[in-house]
This record gives C-alpha cells, structure tokens and sequence, in this order.
C-alpha cells in the first residue's frame, strides 16, 4: 500500500497545523500506530515552522512566500519532506547539516526544531537541492499498524 500527497503552502503560521492535521488524518485512516503518528506530526510541525520562520526573503509575492510539504506512505515506511526557497542553511548553524547539535536549553523557545526532528525520526537528511536556493529536511520512520489497520502493506 502506497500514498502520497504534496501540499504547496504560504509561508504562513496558519498554514503548520493545516500540515499536521492533514498528515495525522491521513495516518489515522491507514491505520498508523497513534505514538507514531503522533511523533512523526510533532516532526512535521518543526519543519513547517522552520520553513515559515526562515524559508524565504519576505518579499511579498516573490516565490519564497511558499513552501512545500510532501508526505509518503509506502509499505512499512513513512517519509517526509518539507522544502523552501529560503537562503538555506548557515554552515555555522547549530542545526547544521551532518554537524553535532548544540544543546538547548529546555525553556529555550528557539532552537529545539532540528533536535526534535533527529529525536523523532529514524533517519533525517538537512540539506538542499543542488543547482537551487533553499533547505530542504527530509525524515523518515519506520510505521508500526493498529490491530484493526484497513491499509497494512501486505
């Protein structure tokens, strides 16, 4: 069993939890373990967040007012991948592609997204797409089903 949906999104707040409630129905309807689901949501509000926060230049109407969220569903494996057109990532970043996460600090309210997502996930790449502008983060994890899943991968 396979599914997949593409959402492309202004670079808005509003627009993180219309991500999140898309994913969790999504699963909710296949059959995805609730505890993954839900890890894999919190995951996918992080990168949402990180790309309306710092996904683009603000100018208004250019094409760094958008985003896109693509989410797989396919056999036993749940992969996501959030893409802006933002100035990517600085190589001195905490989050850093491939680089030790700095520790943050528990009451911090910035900064904790990248760790979250490396937390949550079974795999994550931080990077971009060569030849164009932008970050993308990509994470994936491994589904476990419900008893009574309507879709599980034979």
């Amino acid at each position: 069993m396979s599914i997949w949906w593409s959402l492309h999104l202004r670079r808005e707040a509003a627009s993180v939890p219309l991500a999140r409630r898309l994913l969790l129905g999504t699963m909710e309807t296949a059959g995805v373990d609730p505890d993954i689901s839900f890890d894999l949501s919190v995951a996918l509000s992080e990168a949402c967040a990180n790309a309306v926060e710092h996904g683009g230049d603000d100018e208004p109407g250019g094409p760094s007012d958008a985003y896109r969220v693509t989410a797989y569903l396919d056999g036993e494996r749940c992969r996501i991948e959030v893409a802006d057109t933002g100035p990517g990532f600085d190589a001195g970043a905490s989050g850093r592609p491939g680089g030790p996460a700095r520790p943050v600090p528990a009451d911090a309210e910035h900064g904790r997204g990248l760790c979250l997502i490396r937390e949550l996930a079974d795999h994550v790449h931080i990077g971009g797409t060569p030849g164009r502008t932008g970050a993308v983060v990509s994470f994936d994890k491994i589904l476990k089903w419900r008893k009574d899943a309507p879709l599980v991968a034979v």
